[in-house]
């Protein structure tokens, strides 16, 4: 059984296995082509597998024509059960059994049919005497009913004996199992849920285009079957299903969905087939296009478990795919006449269109019209998708004879396919205007186009935009265009110099052009820029012209990017409650109305808000929203997943965020997109620190390094920037690189302006803090701690606050100011529990366990910090100073300083010595670790060590190793 069968599942077959575990019984439903069977296969591969002394599976798996052969399941049941399991039956309830199971014998008269069940009864007890019995019944539904009986009268009889019962049965959708009665009583009933999308997509062919993989989702409803029939026949051209295409439904499924169909009469296969061809099906409707019977119709269909009209007369299909059959099993004229009949039904427009175009498959320049309209209505209404539907429909329906109207269709197709995620039709309109002989103006709007499908990966886009600007030339408007994605790219590419001078050129050429939409997007691109720069002085007065000329805060779509860029600024600014007003309130806003980027990047500027101001769970669910936004695009885009990093260092665990972290530098490299690997690379170095140990703060220190030069190269110089400083000055101090986290620090101090947030200068002071506990000046490094602390208390930034309190504790502990360190720890759990910082409040638990530990051990004992403890242990096994260096990413120089203050502390003077010292610790704490398991060895390996006597290194104990 491959994985790609049991896609999805495994949460149901664990559920199952616990269940079976503690009952005789479990039952999965659900309707044909769910997936029963592979699970049930699943379950019993595993239960068989897991039972000692071997299992004996007896296995029965009817189909629909073994329902009239009586006890043709309990032949099927038994034939791997030996003629010498019958033998110790008394001689009427072998007669019976034999006879039953077609095995010789004659009928017994009338008291046959309870000798059979008592023999069934007899021949599974003496099986259980050799061990476990599973019996697996799979497919209730066709169990013949003198099986069913046999089964009922057996499963009210096993209690106590070593039986279980593993069931499926198929059940309309929506239904409920009606043969419980023979399974065990308690036994356990589970759905066998649809799929995801995205578990659907995993079981098609790759190659599937995305628009043919979103019909095969949408046909298919979850149903693997179904959608891996579907997706064997699909096209390979996404063209193929598109506008006023559906997706082809093989004959196989035809055939069984529609058999009993056929058998109605001609006016309710009308009937049906004009509900599957309307968008929303009414009765109501259905009597506007003519079919005065309708609800009539509908009763035949509901029998039959078709469709049916509820109680506010809305016709609803029992599933998508069998209104997709009934649609594609009508000849090619009565499709067209049911849509003729819907056009003069319907009274809203954009349906009015469709049906129109749909009904006339013909070019003419009034439909195209028509449709065209309707486009432009349903893009206003924030329906990009139906717009894309009904201009590509306009394209087609365009005459032959005027090529610069179907161009300019084919473009406005290709903008609504971009609002709507659809990258691959928007590229393939695009491409179509570029090959043909269109006007300069249509082909810098082409290019317009594969600029916006290039999402954020824009490095080599230079080439596309020089064309562009060729074809612009001496068009003012189109000028503004291309100048303002130079704009944009020099911003992503991380020049930001090149991207102001191309936002200035943007703007002044859209002012010249009247094209405001165009001067307002400018502008705020050099908002951006202007910001990033460390101008926000400059980058608030580009913004507030931006918002004056788009006619301020409520104008709609063009002053959304605006208030997103006000909310950054203020959040930069450490005004976080304005800035997750202003985003929450665009959010509502917005809602369904907009295009996929549009709402990505609102959710991505949110996810950043909720972080910083504590609403750790809400960020983990703003980033799962912003994953499923773009996921219908095909492409993993580094923002998204840069919101899902951060929210996971937040509220997640340090490998979900470093896993996700890693995906956004992977992704930023391979777009060129230096501003989001800038800021992906800070969420690295943030998740590796979250690990608490040398080799995370080494992992941290290249990632952050990498950071630190890349915002040099960009001449970075905003507020985020400067806490990655404070971060990397952190990873280096736990490596005991304090002279290079002094430098940092210094060059960090030359950056900080003169109105710098208060986050900022807490974030440095944190870090000076941690420099001074470890150059050893524990009480120096404990006020500027506290000042940080005092800082953040005025502030609504509680994560800042918690991490500045966990360091706090932790100086203090090592200072054995216990009741100082359990103040400062004990405040920081509290208030992470509180606001969901799971990572944070699990390096709260650990310093508090350690402190414990501590107290138990008494005082007087000197401590290994963590780096102390890893340079010894490499120092001890052999290595030497440079490839210690190289190991946790120091400075050679840093490795003697640490070493000398090692050999002071364990109280040797030499690296025999000391690895003499290393090896009785291991031997020390090896019981210990041997006891808790590989985790908490792990953890064993990095904590702060101390010493008991001069050449003796001791594991402190901690909750866990007193055990």
């Amino acid at each position: 059984m491959d994985g790609r069968s049991l896609t999805g599942r495994r949460e149901l077959l664990d559920t199952a296995r616990a269940e079976l575990t503690d009952r005789h019984g479990v039952l999965l439903y659900g309707p044909a082509g769910i997936g029963k069977s592979v699970a049930l296969a699943a379950l019993v591969a595993s239960s068989a597998a897991q039972v000692q002394p071997p299992v004996t599976v007896l296995h029965c798996s009817p189909a629909e024509d073994d329902a009239r052969l009586p006890y043709a399941g309990l032949v099927d049941l038994f034939a791997r059960v030996p003629e010498s399991c019958l033998e110790g039956l008394a001689p009427e309830t072998r007669t019976a059994l034999r006879t039953a199971l077609l095995r010789g014998g004659t009928p017994a008269g009338g008291r046959s049919e309870l000798a059979v069940r008592v023999a069934v009864l007899d021949v599974l007890r003496a099986l259980t005497a050799t061990g476990p019995v599973l019996l697996v019944l799979d497919g209730l539904q066709w169990f013949d009913e003198p099986t069913a009986e046999v089964l009922a009268f057996v499963v009210r009889r096993i209690e106590g004996l070593d039986i279980r019962v593993v069931a499926a049965e198929r059940v309309p959708d929506g239904g409920q199992p009606e043969r419980q009665h023979c399974c065990p009583p308690g036994t356990v009933e589970l759905t066998v849920p649809p799929l995801a999308d995205d578990e659907v997509a995993r079981l098609l062919d790759p190659e599937l285009p995305p628009a043919v993989v979103r019909a095969v989702q949408d046909t298919a409803a979850g149903n693997p079957w179904y959608a891996l029939e579907l997706g064997r026949t699909a096209p390979r051209d996404g063209t193929a299903v598109g506008p006023g295409r559906s997706l082809p439904v093989p004959p196989r499924l035809r055939a069984l969905l529609l058999d009993r169909v056929r058998t109605l009469p001609e006016s309710a296969r009308r009937t049906l087939l004009v509900s599957s061809t309307a968008a929303r099906p009414t009765l109501t409707l259905l009597r506007a296009a003519g079919f005065r019977h309708s609800a009539e119709d509908l009763a035949e269909a509901e029998r039959l478990g078709v469709a049916a009209a509820d109680a506010d007369g809305t016709v609803r299909f029992r599933h998508p795919l069998v209104r997709a059959a009934v649609h594609a099993d009508a000849p090619e004229h009565e499709r067209r006449q049911a849509h003729a009949l819907l056009a003069g039904a319907v009274t809203e427009r954009v349906e009015r269109a469709r049906h129109l175009a749909l009904a006339h498959p013909y070019e003419e320049e009034t439909t195209a019209r028509t449709l065209m309209s309707a486009a432009e209505s349903a893009r206003r209404d924030g329906a990009p998708d139906t717009a894309f539907e009904l201009a590509a429909l306009a394209v087609r329906r365009t005459p032959g004879d005027r090529p610069a109207e179907r161009a300019d269709r084919l473009l406005a197709a290709a903008e609504y396919a971009c609002d709507a995620g659809q990258l691959e039709e928007a590229g393939q309109a695009a491409e179509t205007v570029l090959a043909g002989a269109g006007s300069a103006r249509q082909r810098v709007r082409a290019r317009v186009v594969l600029l916006r499908n290039a999402g954020q990966a824009l490095k080599g886009a230079h080439a596309l935009i020089e064309e562009g600007l060729r074809d612009a030339a001496g068009d003012p408007e189109a000028e503004a265009w291309l100048h303002h994605w130079a704009a944009v790219r020099g911003l992503l590419c991380g020049e930001l110099a090149v991207a102001a001078r191309h936002a200035r050129r943007a703007a002044r050429q859209a002012a010249v052009a009247g094209d405001t939409e165009t001067r307002v997007g400018a502008l705020a691109t050099l908002a951006r820029v202007r910001s990033l720069g460390g101008e926000p002085v400059a980058a608030d007065a580009a913004l507030e012209e931006a918002l004056a000329l788009a006619g301020g805060a409520g104008a709609g779509p063009e002053s959304w990017g605006l208030i997103r860029m006000r909310a950054i600024l203020a959040l930069d600014s450490d005004k976080v409650v304005e800035a997750q007003q202003r985003v929450t309130e665009l959010l509502a806003e917005i809602g369904e109305f907009a295009g996929v980027e549009e709402v990505m990047a609102t959710l991505v500027a949110l996810t950043r808000i909720q972080v910083r101001a504590g609403r750790c769970r809400a960020a983990l669910e703003t980033a799962a929203r912003c994953t499923r936004a773009v996921a219908d695009t095909g492409v993993q885009t580094a923002p998204a997943l840069y919101a899902a990093a951060l929210a996971a260092t937040a509220g997640g665990t340090a490998d979900e965020a470093r896993h996700l972290a890693e995906q956004a530098v992977r992704a930023s490299e391979a777009d060129g997109d230096r501003l989001f690997l800038l800021r992906a690379l800070a969420v690295l170095g943030q998740a590796e620190l979250l690990v608490g140990d040398p080799r995370g703060a080494a992992a941290a220190v290249e990632a952050l390094h990498r950071a630190k030069e890349l915002g040099a190269a960009m001449s970075a110089a905003d507020p985020p920037l400067l806490h990655w400083y404070g971060d990397l000055a952190e990873a280096l101090v736990v490596l005991g690189g304090t002279d290079e986290a002094g430098a940092v620090l210094d060059e960090a101090r030359k950056r900080v302006p003169v109105d710098a947030p208060g986050s900022v200068l807490a974030a440095l002071e944190r870090a000076e803090g941690l420099r001074e506990a470890g150059l050893g000046r524990a009480k120096e490094g404990a006020v500027r701690l506290r000042a940080a602390v005092d800082r953040l208390r005025r502030l609504p930034l509680p994560v800042d606050l918690v991490r500045t309190l966990i360091a706090l504790g932790a100086v203090e502990r090592r200072a054995r100011h216990r009741n100082a360190a359990r103040t400062a720890l004990g405040e920081a759990l509290e208030t992470a529990t509180r606001i969901g910082a799971a990572p944070l409040a699990a390096r709260a638990g650990d310093e508090l366990a350690r402190l414990e530990a501590g107290d138990r051990d008494g005082e007087g004992r000197p401590e290994l910090t963590p780096t102390e403890a890893r340079i010894a242990e490499l120092v001890g096994g052999g290595a030497t100073n440079r490839e210690v260096a190289a190991e946790l990413f120091i400075s050679v120089k840093t490795v003697e300083g640490t070493l000398s203050r090692v050999y002071r502390k364990v109280g040797v003077r030499s690296r025999t010595a000391l690895a003499h010292a290393m090896a009785v610790a291991v031997i020390a704490s090896g019981a210990a670790a041997v006891s808790v398991g590989d985790d908490d060895q792990q953890r064993l390996t990095t904590p702060a060590v101390t010493i008991s006597q001069p050449g003796r290194v001791r594991a402190p104990r901690t909750p866990d190793n007193r055990r």
